[in-house]
């Protein structure tokens, strides 16, 4: 409310004229109001609430053993998630940052991921899974996956990285496939009196352009390119889950599955909450007293060990309607990603 009468105030000075004067609120919307009566705005970025620290949870001891409690939510992709009023960043920067402070911690005995992704993008999801490796390997910690609402494409990629995945009984995950995002958009331009001039150099430089049918051949070689991508995410998973059936097609065809079901394949080792998955990071780490944290930026408070960071920024509520292919350029490219919404995206303020 106070950004909204700030911004007010503004508009109210800007309409009735005054000297020139500079405001800034709390969330960095800046304006300049001249002499005659024009406003000049500036929309800043999310503001910077400074390193990444252990915030403690419950009665957990400051100076005591503790569980490190690290979130993974929303789309993963290697893209700013900034805007007025939102507290969004670049999950891949963000994950890194969090995953070197708490590498840093001597307190931490053991890490508990917690994911409710439905996935993103190839390399975004790859980067993700590698830094968690390098972490593993370098602090020798052990890792537990708590699979929340959806643990799919991207989000089940990450959890294979960890030593035990615990699944919330109603969690959905699965989705182990690749899906790139083409729509024709020939007619809607026409409608509009839009037509494409392109100059190239390279026959196929623009396969998959919005501006008409997709060619027999630049449709098979992005298939060939998604079927790359499928294998390598079959077999970080076969590596990861050796008891799984890699006959089995049900599991590798890009279908999500209940968390029972995935028990049942060997996509998870057993179910349960949130605290089911700090009780067995206790047990694997040998610390049964220890406490919680999760680590976050000193402006991003967290009280429970569902706590989430908002990621959506004002921009993406404001402007509700979204036509697929019409945001083409503002999505990624191959994704690990359920994605039963073509505009999905958009929540992530894209």
């Amino acid at each position: 409310m106070r950004n909204w009468l700030s911004l007010g105030m503004l508009v109210g000075l800007a309409v009735t004229g005054c000297s020139p004067m500079r405001l800034v609120t709390a969330n960095r919307v800046c304006g300049v109001v001249n002499t005659d009566s024009r406003v000049v705005m500036e929309m800043g970025v999310t503001p910077d609430g400074g390193s990444i620290l252990a915030t403690p949870l419950g009665k957990s001891c400051a100076n005591s053993p503790r569980i490190a409690l690290l979130d993974v939510d929303g789309l993963l992709l290697n893209q700013d998630f900034t805007g007025p009023m939102s507290m969004g960043e670049n999950p891949v920067a963000l994950f890194r940052e969090k995953l070197d402070a708490i590498a840093e911690d001597p307190l931490v005995r053991a890490v508990v991921l917690r994911i409710n992704t439905p996935g993103g993008s190839v390399t975004a999801t790859d980067i993700l899974w590698h830094d968690l490796r390098t972490f593993k390997s370098r602090t020798r910690l052990p890792i537990v996956a708590c699979l929340m609402d959806v643990a799919a494409g991207g989000g089940y990629y990450l959890a294979t990285a960890a030593d035990q995945i615990l699944a919330h009984p109603t969690s959905v995950t699965g989705g182990i496939g690749v899906i790139l995002n083409l729509y024709n958009l020939q007619d809607l331009m026409g409608q509009f009196n839009i037509r494409p001039q392109e100059i190239k150099s390279g026959r196929l430089i623009d396969m998959g352009s919005v501006t008409r049918n997709l060619p027999e051949e630049a449709k098979r070689l992005l298939e060939g390119m998604a079927q790359e991508y499928h294998e390598r995410f079959r077999q970080i998973v076969l590596e990861a889950r050796p008891n799984i059936d890699r006959e089995r097609e049900a599991v590798f065809d890009g279908r999500v599955f209940t968390a029972k079901t995935a028990l049942e394949m060997g996509l998870v080792d057993r179910l349960g909450y949130i605290d089911d998955a700090l009780a067995l990071a206790r047990q694997l780490g040998q610390c049964p007293d220890a406490g919680v944290a999760l680590y976050r930026r000193a402006n991003d408070p967290a009280r429970s060990p569902y706590a989430m960071t908002p990621n959506t920024p004002l921009q993406a509520t404001l402007l509700p309607l979204s036509i697929p292919g019409m945001d083409r350029t503002k999505l990624p490219t191959f994704l690990y990603l359920w994605q039963p919404e073509a505009t999905m995206p958009r929540l992530g303020g894209r």
